[in-house]
């Protein structure tokens, strides 16, 4: 399989980014709009859809529908400017509150809410699906971030919007749920063959790096943050980690010379770098 088009990976890269920064802001504070708005600051960095004022929440109307579609037109219509603050509001009073429903009958509930408020001009859906992981993480339900419901929302895409719109125009509840509760079990299955995948990348590395000759000693510390972020920059790992830059440029080059990182911008500078196995096992395309 080749590396995924650059969008896709810098996508991939933003949402590793949004996630790490989401676990690091719930020390601070809850789920909050603050919170959406620093992590939608990220994730739509440089990808499609980042015109649309990232980190801040819309100031007009904005609708669901086919490509094109008019408001007349719209499969659904999130509510107006001054009703989405209040809406907003009410989402997060019920996130941080203990009411009497299952974790994961309120994670459906919560992803519910936000997708029919909408809040920001696009990357709602990425926000969305990121916020489900958040949360469980914020209840204790999740030590990692280890679930992700994304791939199943997408595979079954029909079903994913026939769901939410039937819950707002009929108030099906139980289909949604239901749907929701499906997902959970089918990607949780995923997520635990996924890390014996991962684990076994690891290990296949290390014995690659171990066997190789004049291995730079920050060699091992990349191989441990590409199982963090699969897709790294020398530049942000130089400010990350206060190294070196030639340092960090030779201890990639060397992972591309075992085979385990290879360059994906094509650029010359603000080159990204991909492990296309690992990529492979987390994008499945």
């Amino acid at each position: 399989m080749k590396i995924p088009k650059i969008l896709d990976v810098k996508e991939v890269y933003n949402y590793v980014q949004s996630m790490i920064q989401g676990i690091a802001l719930l020390e601070k504070l809850p789920i909050s709009t603050r919170l959406i708005c620093e992590l939608h600051k990220i994730l739509m960095k440089g990808v499609r859809g980042e015109h649309g004022t990232p980190g801040e929440l819309r100031r007009s109307q904005n609708w669901i529908g086919p490509p094109g579609c008019t408001l007349n037109e719209a499969t659904f219509i999130p509510p107006p400017v001054e009703e989405m603050n209040a809406s907003l509001s009410d989402w997060e009073k019920y996130i941080n509150s203990e009411p009497k429903e299952p974790i994961l009958i309120q994670a459906s509930l919560l992803h519910y809410q936000f997708e029919a408020i909408h809040p920001f001009i696009d990357g709602n859906g990425r926000i969305g699906r990121l916020l489900i992981t958040l949360f469980l993480c914020q209840k204790g339900s999740l030590s990692q971030p280890l679930l992700y419901l994304s791939e199943f929302f997408e595979k079954y895409r029909d079903d994913y919007y026939a769901r939410l719109l039937a819950a707002s125009k009929t108030g099906d509840w139980k289909g949604w749920i239901e749907f929701f509760l499906r997902g959970v079990v089918n990607m949780a299955n995923d997520a635990l063959d996924n890390a014996k995948k991962i684990l076994a990348l690891h290990d296949e590395y290390s014995q690659r790096i171990n066997k190789a000759r004049r291995v730079p000693e920050i060699v091992h510390k990349l191989l441990d943050e590409i199982f963090t972020s699969p897709v790294v920059s020398i530049s942000v790992l130089t400010r990350k980690w206060d190294a070196s830059f030639n340092s960090l440029k030779g201890g990639v080059i060397k992972l591309q010379d075992l085979g385990i990182l290879k360059e994906v911008t094509g650029k010359r500078r603000n080159k990204l770098f991909a492990s296309q196995a690992l990529l492979d096992i987390l994008i499945k395309k």
